[in-house]
C-alpha cells in the first residue's frame, strides 16, 4: 500500500483517462461499488488461494461477545468478521446486477476502475493495494464480446505506447477436457490452479504442486505446458468433446476478429492457460507486456451464472480486467512515459510583494478566467533565488516577472525555463500573448 507523489499521481491518471477514453469508445458505462463487501458475498468464488488472500475486517465492537471457546480459526473467522475489503471488481459487480435486476437494460456493459486488497507478499507488480480497470457485459451469450474485448486491449495498450504484446487465450472447457484425459477430472480446480501458477514457478514447480495435490500423470500433462498448438491438442485430446467445444468457440472469436483485425496485438493460444479463480466458464484472456518485466497486465474471461449465487440464475456474462499498477510499472521499465507530454504546468509568478504582488495576483486570476492555469509565489519575503529554484523544482516552464520598475512602465517580464530566453511584454497585452 503505497504513497503516491505529484508526478506518479499525474502518470496514473493519465492511465485511467487513456482506459476510460477506450471504454467508453466501445458503450461501456461506469459505476463503483464498496470498498468492502460481506463476507458471505466473496466466499467461494476465488478458490482456496483467493480465501487465504482476502483482508478480512473485524466487526466493530466487542467482537469475541458471545462467540464461545475453544476456537478454531476457520469456524472462528464468520462469527467475527461479517465483512471484507473487495478481492476483485467481478464479484461485486455481479453482486450489483443481482441487486439491480429491474432496473438494467440487458446486455448491460459496465466498466470499473477502483482498487481492490490482497494480503499478498510484496514485490514488484504485486502489491496489497492495486487498481482494477474492468469491463463487462452481463445478459448475452454472443462471442462477439470476447472479440471485442480483443479489441479493446490492442487499442488501450497501443494508445499508452505498447508496442509488443500479446493476448493469450484459452477455454475452460478446453482444461475440462485436458482434466478428463489425464485422469483428474475431479480435480480440475487443483489442476487450473497450479498450472495457473506456470509464469511464476515454472514447469517443476507445477510437477510438484500437481504431485502435491494427488494429480501424478504428469508426462502427460508436459506437453500442455510447453504450449502445443491447436493441431496437436486435437491429437492429443483424441477427440475429447469438451476440448472440440472450446476450440470451437475459440475458432468463432478468431472470426470476428478477421472482420476488424487487430493491430500490434498478438492473439495466442495458449493450453497451458486457467486463470484459477474458479467462476470462468468459457474462453478465458491474460495479456502480457513482451518485455516490461512485469508479468500479465490483464486478464478475464466469461463466467455464466456468476450471478446465480445471488439471486440471478443463467444470467450470462463476460468481462476483462487491466491492472493499472503493473501497466504503469511496464511504462516506466520502457520508458514510455517521457514520451508523453500529459502534464501543462502552470504559468508561475514570482512574488516582489506590496503592490507588484497585487497586480501578479490579479493578472493571474485574468489568467484562470480563460483558462491557462497560474499561480503567484505567496511569500514575497523570499529572495528571488528561492522562488526561481521552488519553480525549477516544480518543472515550471514559463515565469512572470512583475518587479517595481516593469509596473512603473507597464511591462512584464517573461522567462522560458526551458531556454533561458527572457522577453519584456505589454501588461496590456500580455494574455493574448499567452494564447498565442
Amino acid at each position: 500500500m503505497r504513497d503516491f507523489d505529484p508526478l506518479q499521481t499525474r502518470r496514473r491518471e493519465y492511465i485511467f483517462s487513456v482506459l476510460k477514453n477506450v471504454f467508453e469508445k466501445y458503450g461501456y458505462e461506469q459505476i463503483q461499488t464498496p470498498s468492502m463487501e460481506y463476507l458471505s458475498v466473496l466466499t467461494g468464488k476465488y478458490g482456496d488461494e483467493g480465501e487465504r488472500l482476502m483482508y478480512k475486517v473485524l466487526n466493530s465492537g466487542d467482537y469475541l461477545a458471545g462467540v464461545e471457546g475453544p476456537w478454531e480459526s476457520r469456524s472462528l473467522t464468520p462469527k467475527i468478521c461479517e465483512k471484507a475489503l473487495r478481492y476483485d471488481l467481478t464479484v461485486p459487480f455481479a453482486r450489483y446486477v443481482a441487486n439491480k435486476r429491474n432496473e438494467l437494460a440487458l446486455p448491460f456493459k459496465r466498466y470499473q476502475i477502483q482498487p481492490v486488497w490482497r494480503a499478498d507478499r510484496p514485490q514488484k507488480g504485486r502489491y496489497r493495494e492495486f487498481y482494477q480497470c474492468d469491463v463487462d457485459a452481463v445478459g448475452s451469450r454472443s462471442l462477439q464480446f470476447e472479440a471485442e474485448f480483443v479489441l479493446i486491449y490492442d487499442e488501450a495498450l497501443s494508445r499508452l505506447g505498447f508496442l509488443d504484446f500479446t493476448v493469450h487465450v484459452n477455454h475452460r472447457k478446453i482444461l475440462t477436457g485436458i482434466s478428463r484425459v489425464v485422469g483428474a477430472e475431479h480435480k480440475l480446480t487443483d489442476l487450473c490452479t497450479a498450472m495457473d501458477k506456470l509464469d511464476k514457478i515454472g514447469v517443476d514447480g507445477v510437477k510438484k504442486e500437481l504431485s502435491e495435490r494427488g494429480i501424478e500423470n504428469f508426462e502427460k500433462i508436459l506437453p500442455i505446458l510447453h504450449g502445443i498448438d491447436v493441431n496437436e491438442l486435437k491429437n492429443w485430446a483424441d477427440g475429447d468433446e469438451a476440448v472440440e467445444e472450446g476450440l470451437q468457440e475459440l475458432n468463432e472469436i478468431y472470426s470476428y476478429l478477421q472482420i476488424t483485425s487487430p493491430g500490434r496485438a498478438k492473439l495466442k493460444f495458449t493450453p497451458s492457460l486457467a486463470r484459477g479463480l474458479n467462476y470462468y466458464t468459457g474462453p478465458i484472456f491474460e495479456v502480457t507486456i513482451n518485455g516490461g518485466g512485469v508479468g500479465s497486465v490483464g486478464g478475464g474471461g466469461r463466467y455464466d451464472d456468476l450471478t446465480g449465487a445471488f439471486g440471478w440464475k443463467d444470467l450470462p456474462g463476460v468481462g476483462i480486467s487491466f491492472g493499472a499498477d503493473r501497466i504503469y510499472d511496464a511504462m516506466e521499465t520502457l520508458g514510455l512515459f517521457e514520451k508523453r507530454d500529459f502534464y501543462a504546468p502552470p504559468l508561475f509568478f514570482v512574488n516582489f510583494g506590496g503592490e507588484c504582488g497585487k497586480k501578479a495576483f490579479g493578472i493571474a486570476g485574468e489568467c484562470r478566467n480563460v483558462g491557462i492555469s497560474a499561480e503567484v509565489y505567496p511569500d514575497p519575503a523570499h529572495k528571488l533565488a528561492k522562488q526561481f529554484a521552488y519553480a525549477d523544482k516544480r518543472g515550471i516552464k514559463k515565469v512572470a516577472i512583475l518587479g517595481p520598475d516593469d509596473l512603473a512602465v507597464g511591462k512584464i517580464q517573461l522567462k522560458d525555463m526551458t531556454t533561458g530566453v527572457q522577453e519584456t511584454v505589454e501588461i496590456a497585452s500580455f494574455i493574448a500573448k499567452l494564447r498565442g
